[in-house]
Formats: C-alpha cells, sequence, structure tokens
C-alpha cells in the first residue's frame, strides 16, 4: 500500500485503492462495448473480426495500463470509434486502399503522432486550438456517427434522387430493435445505471437470439485467445503505406487524430481536477505519448488507431483520479480476450444503440458554443455540418479554421487571432488545394 501510494500519489490526489477500482469498473462497463462495435465496422470493410476483437482488446489493454502506469492519468485508451470509422468508411472503403496498406498508415500514423506528441508540437497545437473549433469537431463527429448507426441498421438508406438519404423500412426488425434499444440506453443513463449500454446490448442480442434467425447461439462462450486464420497480426505494408499516393492518407490520419484525441484528453483531464495553475494538464506530455505510442500497437496488432475514450470521464465522475484506474480498465479489457465467442454473437442492431448513443452525447458541445462571439460560434457550427456532408473528419475542421480566420479579418477582430490559429489554417488549407487530402 505504501508503494502503491508512492507511486501514484493517493493522499496527494485525495483518493484510495477501493475509490480507484470503482472508477475503474466504472470505465470498463461504459466502454467495453468497443470491443464489439470496432470488429463490426472494420468488419463492414472486409477486415477479419475475429482477428481484430483480439487486437482491439490488447490495444485497449496495453494502452490504458501503459497511461495508467506511466502518466498516472485515469483515462482509458481504446480503438476510437471516430477513426475506427474513418479507417474502414473514409479509407478502406471510399478510397479503396487495402487492408494492409491502410494498417501501414495506421502504424505510420502512430510513429508520426508520437513524434508530434515527444516533441511538444501537439501540446502547442491544443494550446492554439481554438475552442469553438474543438467544439464543433466533437458536434461534427457525433453526427457522423449518428449516421453511420442509423444507415448500418437501415434506418437511414442511400436516395437514388433529390437529396443523399431518406428513411428505411421503419418497421423492420433491425430498425425497431435499434430504436428501441437507444431509449432505453436514454433512460438507464439517466438513472445512472452502471454499464447500462452493455447492458442494452446484452439484451438486444438475447431477443435476436430469439426472434432473428440470423443470431444463432453455437453455446460457446470462453475461447483460447488466437488472432484466427484470417490474422492481421504484424500484416501491415510499410512499403505500400510510404508510396506518395499513401502518404496524404497518413497525414490525413495525424490531423484527424490530433484534433479527434487531443481534446478529449483535455476535458477528462479537467473533470479530474488534474489541470495545474496554468490550466496545463499535469504529466500531461506523458498522456500525449502515451495516447499516440498505443497507435503503434494498432498497427501491429491490426485494427484502428488508438485514443483516449471520453468514456474515461466516467470513471473520473466515480472518483478515479490515479492511474489505479487506467489499469483496472487494462486489465479488464485483457481477461476481455476470453470472451472471443460472446462478442461474435452479437448483431448489428444491437450495437447501433451505443453508437447513437455516443454521437447524441457529442452533440452536447453546442451548449458550450460561445454565441458571444458570433464568428467563433459560427465557425464551430461549419467545422461540425461539413464533418457530416462530406463525411471527413478533416475537412470539417479545414473549413472550421478557414471561416474562422477569414471572419475574424473581415469583421475587423484580427486581435483575437494568434499567429498558431494562423499557421493551423494555412496548413490545413494548403493540405487540400495541394489535392492531397482523402
Amino acid at each position: 500500500m505504501i508503494s502503491l501510494e508512492k507511486t501514484f500519489e493517493l493522499q496527494k490526489r485525495g483518493s484510495t485503492v477501493r475509490q480507484e477500482i470503482i472508477a475503474g469498473l466504472t470505465t470498463f462497463l461504459a466502454m467495453v462495448y468497443s470491443v464489439i462495435v470496432v470488429p463490426n465496422m472494420l468488419s463492414t470493410a472486409g477486415f477479419p473480426a475475429e482477428s481484430v476483437f483480439i487486437a482491439t482488446c490488447l490495444v485497449a489493454g496495453l494502452g490504458s495500463i501503459l497511461i495508467g502506469l506511466w502518466a498516472n492519468a485515469p483515462m482509458a485508451i481504446g480503438c476510437a470509434i471516430s477513426l475506427t470509422a474513418f479507417t474502414a468508411f473514409s479509407l478502406v472503403i471510399g478510397q479503396g486502399v487495402s487492408i494492409p496498406v491502410a494498417l501501414g498508415a495506421v502504424f505510420l500514423m502512430g510513429v508520426v503522432f508520437t513524434l508530434i506528441s515527444a516533441t511538444g508540437i501537439r501540446a502547442w497545437i491544443l494550446r492554439n486550438l481554438p475552442s469553438s473549433i474543438a467544439q464543433g469537431a466533437g458536434i461534427g463527429i457525433g453526427l457522423f456517427l449518428l449516421l453511420i448507426a442509423a444507415n448500418g441498421v437501415s434506418l437511414v438508406v442511400s436516395n437514388q434522387a433529390g437529396l443523399p438519404v431518406k428513411l428505411g423500412d421503419f418497421t423492420s426488425f433491425p430498425v425497431m430493435m435499434s430504436l428501441i434499444g437507444l431509449a432505453f440506453i436514454v433512460g438507464l443513463e439517466k438513472m445512472q445505471v452502471k454499464g447500462g449500454i452493455l447492458w442494452v446490448i446484452i439484451a438486444i442480442t438475447i431477443v435476436g437470439i430469439i426472434f432473428d434467425p440470423n443470431v444463432k447461439f453455437s453455446g460457446e462462450v470462453f475461447k483460447t485467445p488466437t488472432f484466427g486464420e484470417n490474422s492481421l497480426f504484424l500484416q501491415l505494408d510499410l512499403q505500400g503505406a510510404l508510396q506518395p499516393a499513401i502518404l496524404p492518407v497518413v497525414f490525413a490520419l495525424v490531423m484527424t487524430a490530433v484534433f479527434d484525441a487531443t481534446g478529449t484528453i483535455r476535458a477528462v483531464a479537467g473533470q479530474a481536477n488534474l489541470l495545474d495553475k496554468d490550466g496545463q494538464i499535469i504529466n500531461g506530455g506523458k498522456a500525449l505519448t502515451s495516447d499516440s505510442v498505443s497507435s503503434l500497437f494498432s498497427g501491429l496488432f491490426g485494427t484502428a488507431p488508438a485514443a483516449v475514450y471520453i468514456e474515461s470521464a466516467a470513471g473520473t465522475a466515480s472518483g478515479g483520479k490515479t492511474g489505479i484506474t487506467a489499469i483496472v480498465v487494462g486489465v479488464l479489457f485483457l481477461l476481455m480476450l476470453f470472451f472471443q465467442p460472446l462478442a461474435f454473437l452479437v448483431p448489428g442492431y444491437a450495437t447501433a444503440p451505443a453508437l447513437m448513443y455516443v454521437g447524441l452525447l457529442m452533440l452536447s458541445n453546442v451548449s458550450k458554443l460561445d454565441f458571444d462571439d458570433f464568428v467563433g460560434a459560427m465557425s464551430g457550427l461549419i467545422c461540425a455540418v461539413f464533418i457530416v456532408l462530406t463525411a471527413n473528419i478533416v475537412t470539417g475542421i479545414m473549413l472550421g479554421f478557414a471561416a474562422l480566420v477569414i471572419g475574424r479579418i473581415v469583421s475587423g477582430d484580427i486581435k483575437r487571432l494568434n499567429l498558431g490559429t494562423v499557421l493551423i489554417s494555412i496548413a490545413l488549407v494548403a493540405f487540400y488545394a495541394g489535392g492531397w487530402a482523402i
């Protein structure tokens, strides 16, 4: 206990081992749905689900333990849902990038991302990221997740004429289960039921086993962890990812990860009171680097890029203040490796409500926009709207930055611009003007 006190500063931060374990369990229950959702999403792009499940558990387990031990932060790491969507729907399906090359791009992104974090560039970006753009990106990613989930169960489908989408078959079993599941999640979260998302996924899966002939339970619960016959472990194609045509993909992944994940760490640290007197994250450099190193694991094991999960806030709200919280989460994810059959039993319409709920939760960023700063608020909304309209996170961020800089100049409010914001804006616009965007 003395060693734990010294290593994790329990007394200094006002916590106990029991409190940290409870917080870790809470965070795990809040984000364990990811080991079901991530394989489901990537499998639509041709990734073997069995291999992705193992990789996702390993990334979450090792990444969370790393940030807990090294940064002493109560933050859990997992495969980011937004970056999973980026990998599956933008890279592999949208751009036709092969899976090995996509994994090579993820690994290279992790290398660049780690260098950016270790050298302080990421912290500099965090200091120069306008709050309105950060909040707008959160709103847009939320809308993007809603669209992906709704389309996945055919709640909305492509429209051959007029606007791009229309309502699907409202009375179909997957659509009804998804909407009922979403309503249940909202109700359970309102009642603060621990692991409400997970319980809904389990309940809908049971209903599917009973009423859906496509969902069949083999009777197997435990299984020795294996990547399967179509293993993606060490199958990344680095040479292919280094081709000039693919390097913009790496850059786009880096840009997406920087703006998508960095704000999450700042938000969780703020809730856990882990900010110093200057408003900077305590052990922020180590936390940021742990986050980026985890994406190296992603490329090696064969899954989507990693990031600190916003669900970490569930644990910090339960009293998590040290790295013990993250270590508990990591150990639990490693134990999940043995429950592979149960994860594959889950139908898409059981995980869709979780994606929809996370998306809706991210829309709460609208309330954080300062409409007294009209240019800032509108730039944030431009960022949000064009993320979902273009199905590309970086595109929305680029347009938001451009609108902010131009809007400030036109309105005579140039004094509110800093050099960092202008440089980031120029870099993003040049990225698109040069035709390197994906």
